[in-house]
């Protein structure tokens, strides 16, 4: 795990000047119930990764505790968790990807590439609905009609939902970021390379198991930086004192290896503007 690898790197070593205690959370309403037991274990510093709803849980379970968020999911300033970047106020901190605005970056990347694509389809869950919204609102704009279809019921069955979408939108398929969706990048890549579909992802996790194209910040990165976040609240450092951090680099990747075996040809500009391309 990145978060670990960091703090390992700069000088934390477990069961000898730190422990790291980890609850999976299997259910969006099993977040609150698993930071509390964080909680009860007298941690110094909680880490609050992904979604909304884990920030919110870890809030009510922190007692004033420092948190240090990864915020992919969610905007914390617009929905008023921090009052400032530049200076959080409160016991929160970290970094933070405006996964919204990225959102139409990627659908416009990816178009530019594809001129001719003019229909698609795209997953969204609960938790990644306002990207849905972003991206929905700006498909017009993008020359683009999209498909959105929810995925409800745990674990999601990609088959079943991709069939709901019309047949004409099925060529193409852009996958929204949620955690459930993450944890499902390898089951995605399959289904879309079994049905020879050009799919579009956040993170290059996706296209490293088998996806075709990717767009978005490191999320090893993120987590390797919040890791950072801990070591200098664990030095004495006010989250108030530190402030958010948004990643400032993005990656365009391709897996050249995937589109061989769905039968598409990238087009050079895609593999000209690439910043790295799976053979």
């Amino acid at each position: 795990m990145a978060f670990e690898q960091r703090l390992a790197e700069i000088g934390y070593q477990e069961g000898k000047n730190f422990i790291f205690d980890f609850v999976q959370a299997a259910s969006l309403e099993a977040w609150e119930a698993g930071y509390r037991e964080l909680a009860a274990h007298k941690v110094d510093i909680i880490v609050a990764s992904g979604n909304e709803i884990a920030l919110k849980s870890a809030l009510a379970a922190a007692d004033g505790l420092p948190i240090v968020m990864i915020a992919i999911d969610y905007d914390p300033l617009a929905r008023g968790y921090v009052s400032s970047l530049a200076r959080p106020s409160g016991n929160v901190t970290g970094v933070f990807l405006r996964q919204i605005e990225l959102v139409v970056k990627r659908l416009q990347v990816v178009k530019d590439g594809f001129p001719d694509m003019q229909t698609a389809t795209v997953f969204w869950d609960r938790i990644s609905a306002d990207q849905w919204e972003a991206a929905r609102d700006a498909s017009g704009k993008l020359g683009l009609r999209l498909a959105g279809i929810e995925l409800q019921e745990q674990p999601y069955d990609y088959e079943r939902a991709f069939a709901e979408a019309p047949p004409d939108y099925r060529q193409n398929l852009f996958v929204m970021i949620s955690p459930f969706l993450f944890r499902d990048r390898a089951r995605l890549a399959d289904f879309a390379l079994r049905n020879r579909i050009v799919s579009t992802f956040a993170f290059r996790e996706f296209v490293e198991a088998g996806g075709l194209l990717s767009y978005g910040p490191s999320i090893t990165g993120m987590f390797r930086r919040a890791a950072e976040y801990v070591d200098r609240i664990a030095r004495g450092a006010k989250p108030a004192e530190l402030p958010i951090e948004q990643p400032t680099k993005f990656e365009f990747i391709v897996n050249l290896k995937t589109a061989r075996a769905i039968g598409v040809d990238i087009p050079t500009s895609i593999l000209l503007r690439a910043d790295e391309v799976i053979e």
